[in-house]
Formats: structure tokens, C-alpha cells, sequence
């Protein structure tokens, strides 16, 4: 293990030069900081992400998930989770690796399985629809056999789609291996979520009534909330009002000077409504967290 964490470290470093750029495997990204960063929303989609040096934290609503060297978050549907690198230096940069995890490969590989595989994984999730783990050797190995190809650059349409499919293996057959396959089963509870949360994001700055999303995901009002609550760690409504907070942020540190345009834009009729709103989940008024972020940004450059 400790052997592929090296040249796991080694490859990213490496890749990572210079800032994000392609690199040739879809899909596939690295990173890398020599800074702690402040915490930034965002929507993930259904990832694996992988930290090779330093430390990071995840949160979803109030719960805390942090993750460092050697070890693994799985997202399995798109959550608004709030980031930040926790540790990193310029001597020891932050480096992580990510990778989407993709539906139609997990339910594929159920299918090859055979029955004894998916029967397992009826059994309920409890937790929310995000999880860390330690990664073992044979998930390490896997993920520097795809960085590998990229100094091959003829085999990777051969090769990469072959290891890409054994890192979903490997997590299938992993600690969080319950929570992965849910991704895969057209009828699972993730997957009906999954639905509930595409109908909301394309909605997310307007007024939604729940009984809409249920007869759009074809579920009642009492399984779609405590189906939502249960992957999500909140309510559709608590959803989508992070979801326009998170978009107002981002838009916020383009244009900070734009508070009350921008508020309307993501759904909210009243500035005061919407500035308490912000403040309540980050702590300061729009303006102001969006000075600070840019003056953040400037002295990590």
C-alpha cells in the first residue's frame, strides 16, 4: 500500500503541474494545492475521490466526513456538499484523484455478478448517499494502473476503459460496497432519489410544491420525504435551498457587488430574506463572504 501511495503522490504531483488541465482519460482529474482553502459549495455528482497526501473535509447539511491520505469518499447521487482542504502545505501539497462513477458500469457489472451480488444489495443503506473508507491495496493499484496509461497515450482507449470498470469492481466489492451498488438498481432507493433530486436542480430557483415532485418521480409525499431525507440528509425543500444558496455564492465571487440581482436570480423575491438565509449558512452577509473569498483566493495564487 504504501508503495502505491508513492507513486500515487508522485503521478499527481506530476499531472498536477501548472493547474487543471485535460488528461486524456474522461472524466479523470487531479488536484493539487499547497494551501488549506476555505470551505466552497458545490453540487457533486455520483464520484469517487481519492486523497494521496494531505487532508480534506466534506459536509452534507450537518454532517462532517473528513478524509485523508490513503483514504476514499464515495458520492453516489448529487448532493450539495460544502468542501474545503484541511491540510496542506507547499512542502506537502494536497493531492487528491477523481473519478465519476458511472450507473450503467455497476449496474453491468450486478448483471455479470450473478443473483447472489444483487441479492445482497437489496439490503437498506442507512446512512446518507455519501461515505469515506479506507482504500485497500488491490483500489490503490487500480487507480495508478489508469494514471499510467497517460504516459502511453495509444493504449488508453484500449486499457483505460478496463481499469476504470475494476475500480467500480473494487468498490462494489469494498467497505462501502452496499451504498455503491445502490447506484446500479433501476427500482433502489438512491436511484428514486436520484430522480427527485434531477427534478428539483432543474427547478431549483423556483417555487416547487412536493406533491409536484411525487407524481414526478411516482412516489407519495411520506416515501419521497423520508426516502430524500434518508439519502440526502434533508428535506427537498432544504435541498433546493441549498442548492440556491451554493449558486449564489459562486455567482457572488464573479460579481460581488451584486447582492440583490443575484438573490433574485436564484429564487428569492426579498433581499433581507435572502441575505439572512446566506448568513444563517455561512456565517456572514453575501457581500462580505464574498470579499473575503476573493481576498482568499489572491493569496493562495
Amino acid at each position: 500500500m504504501v508503495r502505491h501511495l508513492e507513486e500515487l503522490r508522485d503521478r499527481i504531483a506530476r499531472l498536477a503541474a501548472g493547474g487543471p488541465r485535460p488528461l486524456g482519460i474522461e472524466g479523470v482529474t487531479v488536484f493539487s494545492t499547497g494551501h488549506v482553502t476555505e470551505p466552497l459549495g458545490t453540487v457533486t455528482t455520483p464520484m469517487f475521490a481519492l486523497v494521496a497526501q494531505g487532508a480534506k473535509r466534506s459536509v452534507l447539511n450537518d454532517r462532517v466526513f473528513d478524509y485523508q491520505a490513503g483514504q476514499y469518499l464515495v458520492v453516489t447521487v448529487d448532493l450539495p456538499l460544502t468542501s474545503q482542504i484541511t491540510h496542506a502545505t507547499p512542502a506537502e501539497p494536497f493531492l487528491g484523484f477523481g473519478l465519476p462513477l458511472r450507473p450503467a458500469t455497476i449496474a453491468q457489472l450486478l448483471v455479470e455478478a450473478g443473483p447472489a451480488v444483487v441479492r445482497s444489495s437489496r439490503a437498506p443503506n442507512d446512512g446518507p448517499g455519501v461515505a469515506t473508507s479506507d482504500a485497500d491495496d488491490k483500489l490503490l493499484d487500480a487507480v495508478v494502473r489508469l494514471l499510467r496509461l497517460l504516459d502511453e497515450p495509444p493504449d488508453i482507449p484500449i486499457l483505460a476503459p478496463g481499469v476504470r470498470r475494476e475500480i467500480h469492481w473494487r468498490l462494489l466489492n469494498g467497505p462501502q460496497a452496499d451504498l455503491v451498488r445502490q447506484i446500479g438498481l433501476a427500482d433502489s432507493r438512491t436511484t428514486l432519489v436520484a430522480r427527485a433530486i434531477g427534478w428539483i436542480r432543474a427547478r431549483y430557483d423556483e417555487v416547487i410544491r412536493i406533491d409536484d415532485l411525487a407524481d414526478a418521480v411516482g412516489m407519495s409525499v411520506s416515501s419521497l420525504n423520508r426516502h430524500f431525507r434518508a439519502v440526502t440528509a434533508m428535506s427537498p425543500l432544504q435541498y433546493q435551498k441549498q442548492l440556491r444558496l451554493q449558486q449564489a455564492r459562486l455567482r457572488l465571487i464573479a460579481a460581488p457587488h451584486d447582492v440583490a440581482a443575484i438573490g433574485y436570480a436564484v429564487g428569492y423575491d426579498s433581499p433581507s430574506q435572502f441575505s439572512r438565509e446566506y448568513r444563517r449558512m455561512f456565517g456572514v452577509p453575501p457581500g462580505q463572504d464574498a470579499a473575503r473569498l476573493q481576498t482568499a483566493a489572491i493569496v493562495q495564487e
